[in-house]
């Protein structure tokens, strides 16, 4: 009898052994998409690089099948471009591509402002105040890496609590291409000065449920985040112009 429990036992332990692994193995181009995905959005692989295997292999400490699995997930999300013979690339959006973007991100922003204030629960309500206090912290620390993930998570949350599984769908989709371009709209400390008191002001708005004044608030402050990143690169754009004219 102790002899069949013990069989039993080292079956069930092999047999949880066995779904370790492959639940090691699901979840790790998971993670390793999202390492590559904030390495995108922080800029440290910027718009039209080209992703060498070898050296992600040795930076991330991974094998080339996760890496590859993981860049196909990327090209699900639309910032990685998977080319025959050339390997995976970092999208890089034209200035009309860009324009366009935020303006339907703008929108999709006023009226998850719009809903949330219709559906969202005083719990939220007060986590959303909370995260902007600690987002007020990173920006007063200059922490723009942690100040940027909170944002990420508060734009979700009142997103969230729209309540609209279409809505949430949608927007996840595009703002997963503009990340790196609403990251680098704070890198000029006036204008995220502006976008941290623009953020109090949301919160504002949602504890008082007033969806006409967040809808407008979000929608100016998409437009404002746009037109910085387009002037950025505008202005990258004519910088060999002038140096060659010098």
């Amino acid at each position: 009898m102790r002899m069949n429990d013990a069989h039993n036992t080292l079956a069930a332990a092999a047999q949880t052994e066995d779904v370790d692994i492959t639940i090691d193995r699901r979840t790790l181009p998971t993670a390793v998409a999202e390492r590559l995905r904030d390495m995108i959005i922080e800029g440290e692989l910027p718009a039209g690089t080209r992703l060498n295997e070898r050296t992600l292999c040795a930076r991330l400490q991974v094998s080339r099948t996760p890496l590859r699995e993981a860049f196909r997930l990327l090209c699900a999300d639309g910032l990685v471009r998977m080319q025959p013979n050339k390997g995976a690339q970092v999208v890089a959006l034209s200035q009309d591509d860009i324009r366009q973007s935020f303006e339907v991100m703008g929108a999709l922003e006023a009226l998850s402002g719009e809903l949330a204030c219709q559906h969202v629960t005083d719990r939220e309500i007060i986590e959303i105040r909370a995260l902007t206090f600690e987002m007020q912290a990173c920006h007063a620390r200059e922490d723009l890496s942690s100040y940027y993930r909170i944002n990420r998570e508060i734009h979700d949350r009142i997103n969230a609590a729209s309540r609209n599984a279409l809505l949430e769908d949608v927007y996840r989709n595009i703002n997963l291409r503009l990340q790196n371009l609403r990251f680098r709209s704070n890198l000029n400390h006036d204008k995220w000065d502006r976008a941290m008191r623009e953020h109090l002001d949301m919160a504002d708005a949602l504890e008082a449920r007033d969806g006409a004044r967040l809808s407008r608030i979000m929608r100016d402050h998409l437009k404002r985040k746009g037109e910085t990143v387009l002037e950025d690169l505008q202005q990258q754009a004519a910088l060999p112009t002038a140096q060659n004219g010098d």
